[in-house]
């Protein structure tokens, strides 16, 4: 026979869960490249208990970033960044800038990874171009080319101030290549393609620190992404305030009617002890 005290109780701890999850989220709703958390319950002879926690991967508004630097990504997939131990993860956040030394970093400085282009704009493996067509239909069908990245970098030549000695400014366009231009913007040379991955099951991701995600097992490797890279914004937060404001009042309800189950089961317990006592 179901026990209604224990049920109470399993009730009061999962529902306990769904509030630290929708108060993050409403905590974050503003916070640029937040993704949200979906907690799904299941039921079973004993309560309820969190069937499975995970980040919502649903795209985030754009807006204007801090620098032309910053990248909004517009479709499925991530930025891929590397730390200083050479150990690749994933964001949403482009908040992006070049330091001082003309890498191209996240605000706490892992370095953003790329593809080295050709005059063409071709990728570079090597020292020979990539195929344009192996690499569309590779995007296309969610393949598994692999291509290693490289940090992206556009030093300053002290000697005349340009970058990488002969470029005037950079741009960084929708295809997500980093373009120098030079000669008032008539010579426009593509120099790297901003690396962008996507995972069959990105649910499963692992988030080593807020808002930077490693690969699993049940993530599956990273394939090539088909989303869009447009300079100059930034992802909003995933995170609907309204919604959640929802969600919240919907599990306060739940957790008061769950208090007053556990309460009233003490009530009759006391009173089942003193009647067998007296």
């Amino acid at each position: 026979m179901n026990d209604s005290f224990i049920n109470a109780l399993n009730t009061q701890v999962a529902t306990r869960h769904w509030i630290t999850g929708i108060t993050e989220n409403m905590i974050n709703c503003y916070t640029p490249g937040y993704r949200e958390n979906k907690i799904n319950f299941k039921t079973y002879m004993g309560g309820i208990d969190p069937d499975s926690v995970y980040k919502s991967q649903s795209q985030g508004k754009s807006n204007p970033g801090t620098a032309d630097e910053n990248v909004y990504l517009e479709g499925k997939g991530f930025f891929v960044i590397r730390n200083e131990q050479g150990r690749i993860s994933y964001t949403r956040l482009g908040e992006f800038k070049f330091d001082g030394e003309g890498v191209y970093k996240t605000s706490d400085g892992q370095r953003v990874q790329g593809y080295i282009l050709n005059d063409k704009g071709e990728i570079m493996q090597g020292t020979k171009p990539m195929d344009a067509d192996i690499f569309t239909e590779s995007t296309l069908n969610g393949g598994s080319v692999q291509i290693p990245t490289t940090d992206i970098k556009l030093w300053i030549d002290p000697s005349n101030g340009k970058y990488l000695g002969k470029y005037d400014e950079f741009k960084i366009e929708g295809d997500g290549i980093v373009y120098g231009k030079a000669d008032k913007g008539k010579v426009k040379t593509p120099l790297y393609k901003i690396a962008i991955m996507n995972f069959h099951n990105p649910q499963e991701l692992f988030e080593i620190k807020p808002l930077q995600f490693i690969e699993t097992a049940e993530s599956g490797k990273p394939v090539v992404s088909t989303g869009e890279v447009r300079g100059g914004l930034i992802e909003m937060s995933n995170a609907g305030l309204g919604g959640n404001v929802n969600f919240f009042k919907m599990a306060q309800t739940q957790l008061n009617v769950t208090n007053k189950l556990i309460q009233t089961n003490k009530q009759l317990l006391q009173e089942a002890i003193e009647l067998m006592s007296s």
